[in-house]
């Protein structure tokens, strides 16, 4: 293995490359993995049988996290902490073997903080954000801003790269109505003002990148996310703010989409999205 800058390259022999079944991407905010994992979340995504899974806001250092739990069998794994302990972090799981792991986007904004990870395989690239939340207080609802400004063209860039992108993540924003129980009551608040909005409909706009579950699950009451006060989670009272954001080829082909709530580890959901999609990697095939 090379570590070349932020990079980490897998030097494989190229002759070695297996396709697998079409591919399942889970992707979960979960406030604290060591909190997620007491709460069962790894017996239960080994049961998933999942290709990638992309985890936000883990509030763990990757040296803390020596336990044999956070190694999954047959999982190979990448975090990107944030500087700060205790704050923020993204990390994927992955069955496959990455080409190349890059951590961080080389913005210090997003990469000071954590929040960003991206893993290529073949033609595909997954990567896990952490879009900042504004609702702490107006500096950083501005940093929000800052970096919904920094991300739109490269976003617009990745989809006529002609490369395939998934950007899994808690974007932090409602996109509309349907996206939000209570949306008259939220409408000056953060995750739903009318910039934010406004901002998302370029993004499935003319930016070009797809709503993955949208493709899939056209209906209301569908949500990701629960505050924690009041009774929630029990009268359904959400957010749908974790999206699996992909270019339009890789996004056509997404076939089933499922917002988990039998089991809560978080305060966020797990959204889990087939995609009828052939992952190639260079190296073993750790599906098995």
């Amino acid at each position: 293995m090379q570590y070349v800058g932020q990079a980490v390259m897998l030097i494989i022999d190229p002759k070695k490359i297996t396709e697998t079944h079409p591919m399942r991407i889970i992707s979960i905010n979960t406030n604290g993995i060591r909190a997620a994992a007491r709460k069962g979340f790894f017996d239960w995504m080994q049961k998933q049988n999942a290709d990638v899974i992309c985890i936000q806001e883990t509030k763990a250092q990757e040296h803390q996290l020596s336990d044999a739990v956070f190694s999954p069998s047959g999982y190979r794994r990448f975090f990107h902490d944030a500087q700060k302990k205790g704050y923020s972090g993204v990390a994927i799981y992955t069955r496959h073997d990455p080409d190349v792991v890059n951590f961080g986007i080389g913005w210090k904004v997003m990469d000071n903080e954590g929040r960003w990870i991206r893993a290529d395989f073949g033609d595909l690239s997954v990567i896990s954000l952490y879009l900042q939340s504004g609702s702490s207080k107006e500096e950083r609802q501005q940093i929000k801003y800052q970096t919904m400004d920094y991300l739109q063209p490269l976003l617009k860039a990745m989809v006529a790269e002609g490369r395939e992108y998934i950007i899994c993540g808690d974007w932090n924003i409602a996109h509309r109505k349907i996206d939000i129980k209570n949306w008259r009551s939220n409408q000056k608040n953060s995750g739903f003002l009318p910039e934010e909005r406004a901002w998302m409909d370029e993004l499935f706009g003319s930016v070009g990148m797809v709503d993955a579950f949208r493709k899939v699950e056209p209906g209301e009451d569908h949500y990701t996310w629960w505050s924690n006060r009041g009774q929630a989670w029990a009268n359904n009272t959400g957010w749908r703010i974790d999206y699996q954001v992909a270019t339009p080829g890789v996004g056509a082909k997404a076939q089933t989409a499922v917002i988990y709530k039998d089991d809560r580890f978080s305060d966020h959901a797990p959204l889990i999205i087939d995609y009828d999609y052939k992952i190639h990697v260079t190296g073993p095939d750790k599906h098995g």
